[in-house]
């Protein structure tokens, strides 16, 4: 994994993953709307200005690249806000819904051409995206955002497989981040991302498109 290239870069995960993926040797890209301190320290090529939401943002980024070839693509970028069926509006679900499930498959189409064979790609879901595992209810934009982006993995892998490129749809487990209030309860994103990056390793074409926990327990749809 020479060179990745990772949205959502700025900050929690996605900073994690830059600091460990360049610690290791690799080139890496950072994508964000706004840089951070800490990604500044980070020895990352920094890609700003870039809203996924918009239209205009894959070609964008693909002019920007050039004729750089990735071995791994992470779409790292989410929004997460919480509602209950008496607060739930409909601009929050197309929030959602644009950057959690609607930015990543159009970025990825952007993208291809930079994609070879051997080539890895990432999503970052949540397993709140998991029709059978949810058992609580509520964050009806987040778990149907979440839901939508593992369909789209799954399409991926299967229209990417005859190309040699596997995807992976991974939930990085409760990580104590901005997005969720630095919970108490959650895991550092270091933890976090040391997880991710195992699964990443292991995937392989004939593991493509299956839904996994950080921790490597295989996750119901």
């Amino acid at each position: 994994m020479s060179s990745v290239l990772i949205t959502g870069a700025n900050r929690g995960i996605g900073l994690e993953f830059c600091r460990q993926l360049s610690g290791r040797g690799a080139s890496v890209v950072a994508v964000c709307r706004h840089t951070s301190p800490e990604l500044e320290q980070l020895d990352v090529r920094v890609e700003t200005g870039i809203d996924i939401t918009d239209a205009a943002a894959g070609e964008e980024l693909r002019g920007r690249l050039g004729d750089l070839s990735l071995d791994l693509l992470i779409h790292n970028a989410g929004l997460l806000e919480a509602d209950s069926l008496e607060s739930v509006e409909a601009d929050s679900l197309r929030r959602q819904f644009e950057v959690n499930a609607v930015a990543p498959l159009l970025l990825t189409r952007s993208l291809l051409p930079l994609l070879h064979e051997g080539s890895k790609l990432v999503l970052i879901t949540s397993r709140m995206g998991s029709i059978a595992d949810n058992g609580s209810g509520g964050y009806y934009g987040y778990r149907m955002s979440k839901t939508a982006l593992c369909m789209a993995g799954k399409s991926l892998a299967i229209d990417l497989a005859p190309r040699g490129i596997a995807v992976a749809i991974l939930h990085p487990g409760m990580v104590s981040t901005r997005m969720t209030g630095f919970t108490s309860s959650g895991i550092s994103p270091r933890t976090s991302v040391e997880g991710l990056l195992q699964r990443i390793d292991a995937l392989t074409p004939a593991s493509s498109g299956r839904f996994l926990h950080a921790n490597g327990e295989e996750l119901p749809w």
